[in-house]
This record gives structure tokens, C-alpha cells and sequence, in this order.
């Protein structure tokens, strides 16, 4: 396991949704406090605020590249199209290995409708029923290998 990979599952499993729990992971790279990235993640969670859209992993993941890669002019099209370029890639990559980076398929609940904002209880449980602790340490662990290749 990579460092951030482990330190996403680990704020996972202190209750952060995903979202919080990878983008607070890259706190370190990101100059941002660890506070100020979970609250920033915090409307992301559950595929934004529970309605099961983009998985909280993959917005985590997005918000830190942007910040470790992202562009800040708004005429700079060759930054715009490169970072666009990487996260379509490490979507991909997501996609690929876990068959979507939808959360409503990831948790099977694709055939549900289910905006109900109340959170699901962490209980031992939820952690034996829900893929969610490895698909954070995925997001994380696919930012850190870009990350390391980047070094190279």
C-alpha cells in the first residue's frame, strides 16, 4: 500500500466520506491543512451529498490532481487540455478496474432511487457490505502512481 493510499482508508474507516478521505490523504502534497480539505470534500460524499452520482473516491482524487496538476489560466488551452487528458485517464483506469466510477453502480444500487441525505451508519457491518474502503485506497494509489511517475 502506498502512504496515501493508507492514510485515505484510514480517514475512511475514522467515518470521512470519500471524497474527504482521499483528498485529506494528499493534504501533504496538496499545501492545504487537513481541515480545510475535508470540509472543502465534505459536498462530495456519496456521490455528491448521497444522490450516487460520481463516486466520492474519484471526486477526492480529481480535487487533489487539480490541485498537484491543475491549470490556472483560463486561455492556457494546452494546460486545459493536459489535465484534462490526465483525469480522463486515471477515470479510466478507475472504470476499468472496478467496472464504473458511478457510486449507485459501484454499490449496486443502480435501480434505486435514493436521495435520502440521512449518512449510513458506520457500523462493522457497513464496513463488511460496502467496497467503499478499497475503492478509496484504489483512488489514492492511482493518483500516487502518476504521482511517482511524474518523478521519474
Amino acid at each position: 500500500m502506498t502512504k496515501h493510499e493508507e492514510k485515505a482508508v484510514a480517514l475512511f474507516k475514522e467515518g470521512y466520506n470519500c471524497a474527504q478521505a482521499v483528498f485529506a490523504a494528499f493534504s501533504d502534497l496538496t499545501g492545504l491543512d487537513e481541515q480545510t480539505s475535508v470540509r472543502l470534500a465534505s459536498s462530495f460524499g456519496g456521490g455528491f451529498g448521497r444522490q450516487r452520482e460520481v463516486c466520492g473516491a474519484v471526486s477526492g482524487m480529481m480535487m487533489a490532481a487539480g490541485m498537484l496538476f491543475g491549470y490556472d489560466s483560463p486561455t492556457d488551452n494546452v494546460s486545459k487540455k493536459d489535465h484534462y487528458a490526465l483525469v480522463q485517464s486515471l477515470m479510466k483506469q478507475y472504470a476499468d478496474s472496478n467496472g464504473s466510477y458511478i457510486c449507485k453502480e459501484l454499490l449496486g444500487l443502480a435501480d434505486k432511487e435514493n436521495t435520502d441525505p440521512t449518512p449510513t451508519l458506520r457500523t462493522q457491518g457497513f464496513y463488511q457490505k460496502r467496497p467503499c474502503s478499497e475503492l478509496v485506497g484504489e483512488a489514492a494509489r492511482l493518483l500516487d502512481e502518476y504521482i511517482e511517475s511524474k518523478s521519474e
